[in-house]
């Protein structure tokens, strides 16, 4: 019987869980939004901003502790803030407009908008089940968008629907522009905290510009009783914590996981909001999860040349490329007093091997 301790450091596991609570934190952020938006305080930009100081305070402090200069240039960190307070300030200003279970399904636009960057800037190709995975998923958002058009009871989904959905569109684009480039840092330009404090100051002054220009007016307004502050302290908590999260599972499982597992964030808001809430939801939305559901499925699990598959295959062939060195550096020294011939013989060897062993893992960086 496989132990508890053993379970926990299967890297597979830990990344289903790890899923699971990042799921679960997008879900509390989305519920924290909503809640702030029916009491009337609505100011999208000031209620990101306290994660973007969290984070640049944490992860700040752990890298000037450090030490060293940055590992990427600092002015992509400041276009990446920029993106990044955007997407937030879009997908926060929709709830004002359409229901929470919309904005939860549209947000997973940002998935084949993530493809549609790799393919275009990341030069990746894809395979006709990936493509057909990304058609399924458009298609079931599409159906989200026609019941927010039809469905009679807009009651409880906001005041122009139709124009949350298209805000929800707009932010996840943003996001998979986010998503995408704290991939290329996590994975290879940077590390993950140095992401993390340069994204939280940058995201902190870019937001505060904005508060500044957009929604001074709109704070001065707000009365901020308990009822008030409890779901905004708890929308800035769980932004945190997500924004830590999420590249830990990129490092981790790769974005085909955090995909998937970001997925069940549409179940958890149908059924809080049915559970919990009390709230009719339009029969259309079970179709259109079904069919998102399908279609991530189905680009996801077919995905066999994921980053950390590449980078784990990367890694062994680096291994076994400086054994292979150690053999010959270590055969070149008992024989080097007999034979040269030898010595220009493993030289030969060793820069086939390695050459061989680039050519291999180009070939991993290139393929799905």
């Amino acid at each position: 019987m496989v132990s508890l301790k053993e379970l926990m450091a299967n890297k597979t596991v830990v990344g289903l869980l790890l899923g699971q609570i990042l799921s679960l934190l997008i879900t509390s952020t989305g519920f924290s939004s909503s809640e702030l938006a029916r009491r009337g305080i609505n100011a999208p930009t000031s209620q990101s901003l306290a994660n973007y100081v969290m984070l640049a305070i944490v992860y700040g402090g752990i890298l000037l502790h450090r030490g060293g200069g940055l590992k990427a240039k600092w002015y992509y960190y400041l276009l990446l803030g920029l993106v990044d307070v955007e997407a937030n300030y879009l997908v926060v200003k929709a709830y004002q407009y359409t229901s929470i279970t919309s904005i939860m399904l549209l947000d997973c636009w940002s998935i084949p908008s993530v493809i549609l960057l790799t393919w275009l800037f990341l030069k990746t190709k894809y395979r006709f089940k990936k493509v057909a995975g990304v058609a399924i998923c458009v298609a079931g958002l599409v159906l989200v968008i026609f019941s927010d058009v039809h469905a009679a009871d807009r009651s409880q989904s906001g005041s122009s629907p139709i124009k949350g959905d298209f805000l929800v569109v707009a932010g996840a684009t943003l996001y998979a522009v986010s998503n995408v480039s704290e991939e290329f840092f996590v994975t290879g330009a940077a590390d993950r905290i140095e992401l993390m404090a340069m994204l939280g100051l940058f995201g902190a002054i870019v937001s505060a510009i904005q508060i500044t220009i957009l929604e001074r007016e709109e704070l001065k307004s707000i009365h901020w009783s308990s009822g008030a502050l409890l779901p905004y302290t708890g929308f800035a908590a769980a932004m945190f914590l997500f924004y830590s999260g999420v590249p830990v599972l990129l490092k981790m499982s790769g974005s085909t996981m955090l995909n998937l597992s970001l997925l069940t964030s549409d179940m958890w808001s149908v059924l809080i909001r049915i559970f919990a809430y009390h709230e009719k939801v339009d029969w259309m939305y079970y179709v259109a999860f079904v069919a998102v559901a399908i279609g991530l499925v189905v680009y996801s699990g077919f995905d066999k040349g994921t980053r950390s598959e590449v980078v784990d295959e990367a890694e062994e062939s680096n291994k076994y490329l400086d054994e292979e060195a150690g053999v010959t550096t270590s055969a070149k020294s008992n024989v080097a007093s007999s034979s040269s011939n030898k010595h220009e013989f493993a030289s030969t060897s060793k820069t086939n091997t390695e050459s061989s062993g680039y050519k291999g893992k180009d070939s991993l960086i290139k393929k799905i």
